[in-house]
């Protein structure tokens, strides 16, 4: 079964104990949700899911700011 949003808001939940849940549309980057260290993570994460790396060019701020965003540009490869 091919990876999508609900791998990813799995993935924070489990980073993120005191959040119970996580719209796909709720912007991670600017509510904290995930930090500067994790968004390391998380492209980190990404990668293995869709199973090769990003390109330096994909890894823009702006693609990774919502759960539906991140399958949008990353998952549906």
């Amino acid at each position: 079964m091919p990876a999508s949003w609900t791998d990813v808001r799995s993935w924070i939940l489990e980073r993120n104990p005191d959040l119970t849940d996580l719209d796909q549309e709720t912007d991670i980057i600017e509510t904290r949700i995930i930090n500067s260290l994790q968004f390391v993570e998380l492209v980190l994460y990404v990668e293995e899911l869709r199973g090769t790396m990003l390109q330096s060019n994909e890894v823009d701020l702006d693609a990774f700011r919502t759960l539906k965003g991140i399958e949008k540009n990353f998952l549906h490869v």
